[in-house]
């Protein structure tokens, strides 16, 4: 089935280093076939010698699917994943189907990504898979390291993508990605004894690598009614894809070797597998079990990598989390181990969930023996799990583990080594050494000593902070870790320094993929207690001048202090609005957009009447926003994005932006909710709800309860006489009139029906909506967002 293709992008062909990898003229991936459990998707490669396919499947246990644009976009998605990992390998990539904007930037970035990662770390670095020419490239420095032209089609009977729409989750649901593996015991473990509803979701690869997960699947499965599986045959479509590669070893599946031979996007493979799952059961949560040491930065002769491991790190995390923000599908993903090394989870499983981990197979070749999966007790990951049990006076036979196993991974320890970060290492065989069961003296240059920072918790601000953890699990998981752990220490510089379990980092930072309550402060704090480079404000000069070279987007928050009601803070609006912009600053992806100081003051003449009210006049408000555009364009600001929390702003805010877009010629845009009205008006109660009723009491209660007053609520919900006058009406006059000669207790809306859970889902909405806007923008040129084809 051929579809209209759109969007392609052509990478630069002269002298191009990496054409010897191109092998593969044209993948086509879908369009999927859908039933209500199972999707499959065809993948072909075509070239002059013809075309070969394949069928990628995924099964479910369950209903998940139906066959409309939000079924055929979840599933085209799911799809995707797999071809993520040859954008080195084809001229062109087509994907067919249900694709909106977000999901063709997120397949390009992470393709992308990707390819650079698959060129250092398969291609660059030792490969025993390879053979002939492509094991010997040139170390390059590319703008681009995708080859292939990325290009997506739409079914010509609709053109249609999907509508935005809010997922119906529950954030006390979480799902965790497991594999049988320690961590995800681990966070199973954490999460069901913190009396949160867990769910077990297990991806079933075809093949031997099912074996790993088995023992798991089976205790959970019998114990947990929530465990899910899910089937795929990802696996025999990667193998397909190596035996089309002339550069490939022809027995490569005989090679042993702890790497795939090329891919290197696999995680996401099992997670979107999961994601028809996560809607079905309205799951908030998604968990994966990733460690202090899978967050890495790294540089090979200047090209900058993740070292392999991006889909394990935390920054994988928060792309996910802003991708599912874009999307509307509220969800957010993350790894609450994250200050924890290896050793530690493992101890901490050992300690306290013995049952589970009694479950544990962490192996690259396990078998089956007695209706049980065995490990093969030859590998590293075999070495590295006897050692660290042994380390921590645990019992390796507990786990399936032989005697003789035992004394041959010991033995075989310090000769082979493990893959762990080298603090790790120099610990575990110190610890080792102290126990008597290394009967080597080591291999020469071998570093042996003690590294306490490994049996701590580690609080370090990119890889571990604890405001990547939600704020309601944060506080009772370090209680728990602290039982096991031997201190806490936070990152200074170069060094770890004890620090006191009252006085963590971040430990009152808002987690920023979730709408939560900061904690009491002056307003517009929000707790931040982090990194606080992008408020405009707290910058020095030579911190601004670095800070305009890497980002040209700033958020200008305008409000008012005006009566809102005997119920609600004069300063609503002018709070929102900061609050809106700190959180969205805080949710979009680095290098986040700069936060300008807030205007508190607006046009709010037509509340005079009421106490407490302060006006000022259009012009004045207009000359001021103009004079800050100026300033900020000035300084080399080119998108300057205005949060207005009052809608009696926009005619000054209107006309400020037309003169900074004449004058400066940067791009100027006003958001007074335009974005996500239509969203939230969709799932209040009340009409004509647009002053101190419905929505802003349930925002209030949402962030600053302590200041909503709900003894003293009153509800006035006005009926005109023509519809055309209604407040909400899509089809109503813009009108202006003093809210006294309308509602004489000053509330327009009824805050009866305010709750803070509503609030959030507000939040959350506006959240989402203005990240996906300055996402976009941050991404454009001026020429692009003008849509210049010229």
């Amino acid at each position: 089935m051929a579809y209209p293709v759109s969007g392609s992008e052509h990478p630069p062909v002269e002298d191009d280093p990496l054409r010897i990898l191109q092998v593969f003229e044209r993948l086509e991936v879908g369009p999927v076939t859908l039933s209500p459990r199972k999707l499959t998707a065809p993948y072909r490669l075509i070239g002059p010698e013809g075309e070969r396919s394949i069928d990628l499947i995924y099964r479910y246990e369950e209903d998940v699917f139906e066959d409309d644009l939000t079924g055929q976009n979840l599933a085209g998605m799911v799809a995707a994943q797999v071809a993520l990992n040859y954008g080195l390998f084809c001229r062109t990539m087509v994907f067919h189907g249900v694709f909106d904007n977000a999901d063709r930037r997120f397949i390009r970035d992470m393709t992308e990504n990707t390819s650079r990662e698959i060129y250092v770390k398969k291609f660059l670095e030792p490969n025993p898979f390879l053979k002939g020419p492509a094991g010997q490239l040139s170390i390059r420095r590319l703008d681009r390291y995708t080859r292939s032209a990325i290009e997506f089609s739409e079914p010509p009977a609709t053109g249609q993508r999907p509508h935005w729409l809010l997922w119906a989750t529950d954030r006390n649901r979480h799902a965790v990605l497991s594999s049988g593996g320690k961590d995800s015991l681990l966070t199973y473990g954490l999460l069901n004894e913190l009396g949160n509803e867990v769910y077990p979701l297990f991806v079933n690869e075809s093949g031997r690598h099912w074996w790993t997960a088995l023992n798991a699947y089976q205790h959970f499965k019998t114990n947990v009614p929530r465990t899910g599986r899910i089937w795929t045959n990802s696996d025999q479509v990667f193998s397909w894809f190596l035996r089309q590669m002339p550069f490939i070893r022809r027995d490569f599946h005989s090679v042993r070797s702890d790497e795939y031979p090329i891919r290197l996007w696999t995680v996401a493979v099992f997670l979107f597998g999961a994601l028809p799952l996560v809607r079905r059961h309205g799951i908030g949560r998604i968990l994966i079990g990733d460690e202090y040491d899978t967050t890495v930065r790294k540089s090979f002769q200047g090209i900058a990598h993740y070292d392999g491991l991006f889909d394990q790190s935390r920054y994988f995390d928060n792309t996910l989390s802003r991708y599912y923000m874009r999307k509307g599908w509220s969800i957010s993903q993350f790894s609450i181990l994250r200050p924890l090394s290896e050793i530690l989870i493992q101890k901490i499983l050992h300690e306290r969930y013995p049952d589970l981990q009694a479950q544990q197979i962490s192996c690259h070749a396990a078998h089956k023996q007695d209706d049980r999966i065995r490990p093969c007790g030859r590998c590293e990951k075999c070495r590295r799990i006897v050692g660290m049990l042994k380390a921590i006076d645990g019992d390796p036979t507990v786990c399936g583990y032989t005697p003789q196993q035992i004394d041959d991974c010991l033995s075989e320890l310090e000769d082979k080594g493990v893959h762990q970060e080298a603090p790790a290492v120099q610990h575990l065989l110190f610890a080792l050494r102290q126990k008597n069961l290394l009967r080597r003296p080591g291999k020469p240059g071998q570093t042996t000593a003690e590294r306490s920072e490994v049996l701590k918790i580690r609080l370090d601000p990119e890889r571990s902070p604890l405001s990547g953890i939600p704020m309601d699990l944060r506080k009772p998981l370090i209680d728990i870790y602290s039982r096991h752990a031997r201190g806490t220490v936070a990152r200074r510089g170069r060094h770890w320094t004890e620090i006191s379990a009252r006085r963590l980092p971040d430990i009152d930072k808002p987690y920023a993929f979730e709408m939560e309550s900061p904690p009491p402060g002056p307003p517009g704090t929000d707790g931040d207690a982090g990194d606080r480079t992008h408020i405009w404000g707290e910058l020095t000069w030579p911190e601004a001048k670095r800070r305009f070279t890497e980002v040209d987007i700033a958020l200008l928050p305008v409000g008012s202090i005006e009566q809102h009601g005997p119920h609600l803070p004069l300063d609503t609006d002018a709070f929102d609005a900061d609050h809106l912009a700190r959180r969205v600053a805080e949710a979009c992806s680095p290098p986040r957009p700069l936060i300008l100081p807030m205007i508190s003051y607006g046009v709010s003449y037509e509340h005079d009447e009421f106490r407490g009210t302060i006006s000022i006049r259009n012009d004045t408000l207009s000359r001021l926003v103009y004079d800050i555009g100026m300033a900020v364009a000035g300084n080399g600001i080119n998108k300057l994005v205005v949060i207005n929390g009052h809608g009696g702003n926009n005619p000054a805010l209107n006309h400020a932006a037309q003169m900074i877009n004449r004058d400066a010629k940067i791009f100027v845009c006003i958001d007074s909710g335009e974005t996500s009205d239509v969203d939230i008006y969709g799932m209040i109660d009340t009409p004509n709800d647009v002053h101190a009723g419905e929505i802003e009491t349930s925002t209030a209660l949402a962030v600053r309860p302590g200041l909503v007053r709900m003894d003293r609520i009153e509800k006035y919900v006005p009926e005109f006489t023509s519809r055309y006058l209604n407040f909400t009406s899509k089809r109503n006059v813009s009108w202006y009139a003093y809210t006294q000669n309308v509602s004489r207790s000053g509330v327009l809306g009824d805050p009866s029906k305010a709750s803070a859970a509503k609030g959030k889902k507000i939040w959350q909405i506006m959240i989402a909506h203005l990240v996906s806007l300055v996402e976009d923008l941050k991404g454009m040129t001026l020429d692009e967002i003008h849509n210049r084809k010229f």
